[in-house]
């Protein structure tokens, strides 16, 4: 993240604090409680190493999350959210009831297999999978 000045319209700061792939599950998380790296990296199967240290970096540089270092062999760090990082728990509640009154995609019909009559395919409107069914 550069050092410039962050957007004044609130809809473009937060996209330019929390936009982009992986951002708003971190902070999910996080509003749970503190949470070692390690223990992030599990609860968000497939990201990689360098996305979630990269984002941790930019949410402890804008006052979003705070880290801290225990003196301990082994070493132990743990990331919370800062208060202005706890106000986006309405955020994402908003986000989250928002989510689940989106339907599933529908099935868009498509003609019978010009190969074989007796199949019928219909493709998922958002990810393009063919599904092939059978005709009776």
């Amino acid at each position: 993240m550069s050092t410039t000045s962050l957007p004044e319209c609130g809809v473009a700061r937060f996209l330019t604090l929390l936009g982009g792939p992986w951002a708003t599950l971190i902070v999910r998380e996080l509003l749970h409680g503190p949470h070692r790296f390690t223990e992030l990296r599990d609860a968000l199967p497939g990201i990689s190493p360098h996305t979630l240290t990269s984002r941790l970096r930019q949410f402890e540089a804008t006052g979003i999350v705070t880290r801290t270092a225990y003196a301990e062999i082994p070493p132990r760090v743990e990331y919370r959210l800062t208060p202005l990082g706890e106000g986006l728990r309405g955020v994402l509640d908003a986000m989250a009831a928002w989510g689940v009154t989106v339907p599933e995609p529908p099935q868009v019909q498509t003609a019978p297999s010009a190969t074989n009559p007796q199949i019928s395919t219909a493709r998922t409107a958002s990810s393009g999978q063919t599904n092939r069914r059978y005709l009776s």
